[in-house]
């Protein structure tokens, strides 16, 4: 009969390390599905009132897998030279990296292509569905420069330009008033019109305005639409002070009711010293003595009368003095609006109080408020800035947010106000020195994103590369400024071009896929093992499914973003740890025909398979690493689940597979025929 011959103290070690990898395999189990650990956590909490907490960490799914975003930016390399370009653009990765890391957000790829003489970033966000969210978070990284006075100054226009502006604002208007005459035409289609208006972005919309009594900014536009009956090509060039840049044609397409009134109403205001507006110089009781008088004059017939004698109210252009024309709901301040609008039509209301002082209100005329939609041709106007620009007060400097090596909220030693002080490297101290020192007694402008947010004037050259932001910041704001500075500010601006979001349902589908792959390779494994070494083939399957376990959990704990490529690297790991057991068994039936005893065969075969088992592992890791280091975010998953996969292969190779063989090998399972070979030679 062939036996292991194994001493009792062999054995008890060998059944101690058995329950050792049961304890792992449990261990790693209650990572990977937490549920089962969860419910007797939660029990224990309840029956004995103990604090456990519960195992909530998810796998870290890939933008490939979860969904996610992709954005594509654009570079503004315009003031960069040709050969600086590249090193900026590696800045500009480099900061938007680092800024989405500290966000949180799982292995983002991030990549800088060059397409001719434009320079772009592609960003892909795995988990982040909101585009917005998304762009917020890539352009919440602040752009810092510094720059000087710019020493030209603005100037009129001189006649030769003046002459300019107006003959291409006269070809404008005639443009403008040429379009008016074809549109009003009978049949004329003045949605096709307004599509090819000059602003692109009332042409996407085919001009359409929508509806203008809930739009502010058409307020002037839709007091003069909202009496035009719908269908009509208003008949003349509009230049309302919302459109001051154009010269529109407007047709009103639709009108209805707003569901609310508005009221013709004519005032009259008596101010006096502290009132808004500054009106008068009477005190407070001459004011409300003068307006009784006036209350008791005042009739529908003398009122315009006293209002132009007596109101200390701008006269509105077009009006009389007092008449405020047609007001709706909104417009008033709370105490005249609600006068307005609860007297009687032709009745004089009593004294009423505002901020500006005291009134006495003449309600003529109500009616139902209109809303009005309306559609815009424009033809835009030239400026004076056209044609004479008008230059940038600020000059741009080569000092940026590049050379910045530190920022930190200080506090100022006099006032206590937050400050953010900034430290920069030895290129930006030295460029610092050389602008404090020709710009003395002028202001150098610190800019964030754009705008200005401090500008202090120089005293005096400064030598240590130090400045300060300060801006009536909170401690919060300043905190927040030091910490987004401190992630790095962009080289180079950049602006979005395309944006596109992976839905999670296209994920979801692709990871269904994979873990079918991987599922059906792992029982294709199974079902080989056991044909071809019979039980040590099924011991090599319980070291697999624990080294899948180990390989999950670990992927959770690191974690490790699990993307297509990624667990196609896992999948792969799957034959390597296999391969192992494979060298070994194979040279176990070699010793096993030469012979010898079944537990020195085992530990012949293992140690002669070893050198090539490490060889091999040896290799793959060294291949790992290559494409780790020198690759692209996708290629880098595959590197580290397939890398993770190799070494916990070797786990499984040394102790878990002769754990369990050296285990079996003291039960009645020694007895049966290890594999499918003829008995060995006895004599």
């Amino acid at each position: 009969m062939n036996r292991f011959s194994t001493s009792s103290t062999s054995k008890k070690a060998t059944r101690r390390n058995a329950i050792w990898l049961l304890v792992l395999f449990l261990v790693a189990g209650s990572i990977v599905y937490p549920k089962p650990i969860n419910w007797v956590l939660n029990k224990a909490n309840t029956t004995l009132g103990l604090p456990l907490g519960q195992i909530n960490r998810p796998f870290v799914l890939g933008l490939d897998l979860q969904g996610g975003t992709h954005l594509e930016y654009e570079a503004d390399v315009s003031k960069i030279g040709q050969k600086d370009r590249p090193e900026a653009l590696n800045g500009v990765r480099d900061v938007i990296e680092r800024r989405v890391n500290s966000m949180g957000v799982s292995e983002p790829l991030i990549q800088t292509t060059q397409a001719g003489n434009s320079w772009r970033v592609t960003v892909e966000l795995a988990g982040i569905s909101d585009i917005n969210q998304a762009i917020k978070l890539i352009g919440d990284t602040p752009i810092l420069e510094f720059k000087e006075e710019n020493p030209q100054t603005a100037h009129d226009l001189t006649p030769e330009e003046q002459k300019i502006l107006t003959e291409k604002n006269q070809a404008e208007q005639k443009k403008a008033e040429a379009v008016l005459v074809e549109a009003r035409k009978p049949g004329a289609d003045f949605t096709k019109i307004a599509s090819s208006t000059e602003d692109t972005t009332l042409a996407s919309k085919q001009g359409d305005l929508g509806w203008l009594h809930s739009q502010p900014n058409y307020y002037d536009l839709y007091q003069a639409l909202k009496t035009i009956p719908a269908g009509t090509v208003v008949n003349k060039v509009f230049e309302s002070p919302e459109l001051p840049s154009s010269y529109g044609v407007v047709k009103v397409e639709e009108v209805k009711d707003a569901g609310e009134i508005e009221a013709n109403a004519h005032h009259i205001l008596i101010g006096y010293k502290g009132a808004e507006g500054n009106l008068s110089e009477l005190t407070k009781e001459q004011a409300k003595a003068r307006i009784d008088d006036l209350k008791k004059r005042a009739t529908p017939q003398n009122f315009d009368d006293l209002a132009t004698q007596y109101t200390q109210e701008p006269t509105s252009p077009g009006k009389k003095k007092g008449d405020l024309g047609w007001v709706a709901k909104g417009v008033m301040v709370e105490a005249f609006e609600k006068t307005v609008f609860a007297q009687k039509v032709g009745t004089i209301s009593d004294v009423v109080e505002t901020p500006y002082g005291f009134h006495v209100i003449w309600k003529i005329a109500e009616r139902p408020l209109k809303d009005v939609h309306a559609r815009l041709y424009e033809v835009r106007k030239t400026s004076e800035s056209d044609v004479s620009p008008t230059p940038d007060p600020w000059v741009a400097t080569k000092l940026t947010g590049k050379q910045l090596a530190s920022a930190q909220v200080e506090f100022d030693s006099r006032t206590g106000a937050a400050e953010v002080a900034l430290k920069f490297n030895d290129e930006g101290t030295k460029l610092f020195a050389e602008m404090t020192k020709r710009d003395i007694g002028k202001q150098i402008a610190i800019f964030l994103d754009g705008q200005v947010i401090s500008a202090p004037r120089v005293q005096t050259e400064i030598l240590g590369g130090n400045a300060v932001i300060t801006g009536n910041f909170s401690i919060d704001e300043a905190k927040l400024l030091a910490r987004r500075l401190q992630a790095g500010a962009l080289p180079v601006p950049i602006h979005l071009i395309a944006q596109q979001t992976v839905g999670p349902t296209l994920g979801t589908d692709s990871l269904t896929r994979s873990l079918k792959a991987g599922l059906a390779g792992f029982i294709l494994v199974a079902i080989f093992m056991i044909l071809l070494y019979r039980i040590p083939g099924i011991v090599a399957i319980v070291a697999l499914i624990l080294y899948a376990v180990l390989s999950s959990a670990v992927f959770k704990i690191i974690p490790v973003t699990l993307s297509l490529a990624g667990i196609a690297g896992f999948i792969l790991s799957l034959g390597i740890a296999v391969d192992a057991n494979v060298l070994t068994f194979e040279r176990l039936k070699e010793e096993w025909r030469s012979g010898k005893a079944m537990a020195q065969a085992f530990e012949e075969a293992f140690k002669r398979a070893w050198p090539s088992i490490r060889d091999g592992h040896v290799t793959v890791l060294i291949s790992c690493a290559v494409l780790y280091w020198f690759s692209s975010s996708i290629i880098r998953g595959f590197a580290l689940t397939l890398g993770i996969g190799t070494l916990l292969s070797l786990f499984t190779a040394v102790v878990s597979t002769r754990t369990l063989m050296r285990f079996l090998s003291g039960t009645a399972l020694n007895r049966f025929s290890w594999f499918f070979l003829k008995p060995r030679d006895k004599s």
